[in-house]
């Protein structure tokens, strides 16, 4: 009986060795992210718990400082917002170069545009030059919520990004501790 050897070229040993090391490498970078995304599942649910406790609080403290307040025969005057939500409602018909270069530094290039803007000194100087063109309010947490998950866009690497997952979101704002659009 003649024992026959077949002979395998080197390439295709070097390659077989070169697929199964990059698939158990890839079988440990899917454990780790399962593993990954357990723990940060976790953190956000405690996370979520914690601001809506913070939340019911907040509203059970203003609702005693007006209660408060009636019984002492004054008025509960609520704290400026800190967040502003601006919508442009006007096109680019007779528009005079200031006002223009105000609303390319809102970010307001298109009409029905809108975004969200803290509130201070400059924002409300050039808010008041742009009113004929815009309105503006401040929202409240439910309002901003459902435009975040909504329509909510983000910046990264100098490209605008839908945030459809948290994962996006940990990405670009992790640095701060900021892991999901909660």
């Amino acid at each position: 009986m003649v024992e026959s050897k077949v002979v395998v070229p080197e390439s295709v040993l070097k390659k077989r060795k070169r697929e199964e090391e990059w698939a158990l490498e890839k079988k440990q970078n899917v454990e780790a992210a399962k593993k990954k995304n357990a723990e940060n599942r976790k953190l956000i649910f405690k996370r979520a718990e914690q601001y809506s406790k913070e939340y019911a609080e907040k509203e059970k403290e203003l609702i005693s400082l007006k209660r408060e307040a009636k019984l002492k025969g004054g008025f509960y005057v609520d704290p400026e917002a800190k967040l502003l939500f601006i919508i442009r409602i006007r096109g680019i018909n007779a528009i005079d170069p200031k006002t223009k270069k105000i609303l390319q530094l809102l970010r307001l290039r298109q009409i029905f545009n809108g975004v969200f803007l803290k509130v201070n000194k400059a924002t409300m100087n050039m808010l008041r030059r742009v009113e004929p063109y815009v309105t503006y309010g401040f929202p409240n947490l439910k309002s901003v919520k459902e435009l975040i998950y909504k329509r909510g866009y983000g910046k990264l690497n100098h490209q605008r990004i839908a945030l459809t997952d948290n994962s996006i979101v940990e990405q670009a704002l992790g640095k701060h501790g900021i892991i999901c659009t909660e």
